[in-house]
């Protein structure tokens, strides 16, 4: 069972930066989707950013395009957000997910198997 671990959430300003890093147990698949949703209160989980491995196609929703990149980190095992130019609207609870995927990676939920607790995103003055 793999299991995701988020963190790097927080309160930033509008117009600021935040690097959100997603850490899994392991990865058993030679074709895997890793992605990154959010869902703020009130409102249906949306997806953000994902990445195929292991040809690293990304794909985005069209919100974030620009402002915001998912990423593989050096450290084995780890996925990167990096989100610029927050807004207010960007407020959230950010989840990760992955799932094994012979096909490029898709921003839709039912498309993964195993997700992450979540890290709080708080785009405020």
């Amino acid at each position: 069972q793999v299991q995701l671990v988020e963190s790097g959430g927080g309160l930033v300003q509008p117009g600021g930066s935040l690097r959100l890093s997603c850490t899994a147990s392991e990865f058993t698949w030679d074709f895997y989707a890793i992605a990154w949703f959010r869902q703020a209160p009130g409102k249906k989980r949306e997806g953000v950013a994902c990445l195929s491995y292991p040809d690293g196609t990304t794909d985005y929703v069209d919100s974030v395009k620009g402002r915001f990149t998912i990423s593989r980190g050096d450290v084995e095992n780890t996925i990167y957000l990096l989100m610029n130019n927050l807004k207010p609207e960007d407020t959230a609870t950010y989840y990760c997910a992955t799932g094994e995927s012979y096909g490029i990676a898709t921003l839709a939920e039912q498309d993964y198997d195993h997700w992450g607790q979540g890290t709080q995103v708080t785009v405020s003055q």
